[in-house]
């Protein structure tokens, strides 16, 4: 069958829509269509060869639909189920999976290829072979994914707020919660109040943390933190370590979850410094991967006991936290349509990432049109 999606030809080249082919499903593939995208910062890492992915790829990693196919020995979802993809997939069968780590799946080791089990690409166009950001190419009217990607959610949820659950949202909620193990009465500092930085806020706020203070030089990131949750929120790392200083009588801060769209060396430094003793510095953010982003004190590290962690989808078990994440949004306790600042067409997903570049968006979503 015929798609339409949006492709990544060569790093620093702008996203091209080309109409590709699509196989049919095989063993343990579906068939699905995608009615929504999430704009997310980590498919400009490809755009930008940031990450040195297989190309020509399909990008989007963040997607909800509808399956329409299954294929041989298919268990997981059905015929007509909604879904919510999840950017890592979770095998259940690996090491990492059968001890409670599915965010470190090894079916993931080959997201930056593109292709599916068995080593077969799910689409082909003038330039051969394509591969599927994460397994997914979500920024395709239809894809063929593994069913291990597909996280089945309730009919009424609506799609188009559910789609961020496959990415930005567990990756930065579960940044606070579950790598920086944020507790009641901390104090909490998150850089970079982003598509990611914005729900590590939220999660931040669930788990009790007395001072949720974010960090961000645009004013919308900073008052949109504030509506979502933060105690604080500051233009620069000075100021808020001032502010940490005063609230903490000198303790500093419980963590720090840094959640830049570009890592550097500098941030890292930012959040090792605001933390106290014992305090975790939690990584989201991402660079080159062959960059030295991390140049620190050891001794001040030993003497103080603190803790450097990187963070990978949150550290979530996507089959579990997708649905756990969902029903604290039906419940009112985890704010998603909010986030939400534009909707584009696929045509337009130029605009939406030069949009997300400026600042303007929180979260951009991808409405395909069928």
């Amino acid at each position: 069958m015929k798609t339409r999606a949006a492709v990544v030809i060569e790093p620093g080249k702008r996203i091209e829509i080309e109409e590709l082919d699509l196989g049919d499903p095989r063993d343990g593939e579906v068939l699905i269509k995608f009615l929504y995208g999430g704009l997310c910062h980590s498919d400009l890492h490809i755009v930008k060869g940031d990450l040195a992915a297989r190309l020509p790829m399909v990008l989007g990693h963040e997607g909800a639909g509808i399956i329409e196919k299954v294929g041989p020995g298919v268990t997981r979802v059905k015929e007509g189920d909604h879904v919510v993809c999840s950017f890592i997939p979770a095998c259940g069968k690996c090491r990492y999976c059968s001890t409670g780590r599915q965010s470190i799946c090894d079916m993931g080791a080959t997201i930056l290829e593109g292709y599916l089990p068995g080593e077969h690409f799910p689409f082909t166009g003038s330039r051969g072979d394509y591969g599927a950001m994460c397994l997914l190419g979500t920024f395709s009217q239809y894809s063929v994914v593994h069913e291990n990607s597909c996280v089945p959610v309730d009919d009424d949820l609506p799609l188009d707020k559910a789609v961020l659950v496959g990415c930005g949202v567990p990756t930065g909620w579960g940044s606070a919660v579950n790598t920086a193990e944020v507790r009641p009465g901390d104090t909490t500092v998150i850089i970079g109040v982003g598509g990611i930085g914005i729900n590590a806020v939220q999660g931040a706020r669930y788990a009790g943390a007395k001072n949720v203070i974010a960090v961000d030089p645009l004013e919308n990131k900073r008052e949109k933190a504030l509506e979502l949750g933060a105690t604080h929120a500051f233009a620069t790392a000075e100021e808020a370590t001032t502010a940490v200083t005063e609230l903490t009588r000198g303790q500093m801060a419980d963590s720090a979850v840094l959640t830049v769209g570009l890592m550097t060396s500098e941030v890292v430094q930012q959040g090792f410094d605001i933390v106290g003793k014992d305090g975790n510095v939690v990584l989201t953010g991402l660079n080159k991967l062959e960059l030295p982003t991390i140049q620190l004190s050891g001794s001040v590290l030993t003497l103080f006991r603190k803790k450097i962690k990187g963070s990978l989808f949150g550290d979530c078990n996507p089959l579990t936290d997708i649905p756990k994440i969902l029903g604290l949004y039906q419940s009112g306790d985890l704010k998603l349509d909010e986030l939400i600042t534009k909707t584009y067409t696929l045509d337009q997903v130029n605009e939406g990432y030069d949009d997300l570049l400026g600042g303007k968006n929180v979260r951009g979503i991808l409405v395909h049109e069928h």
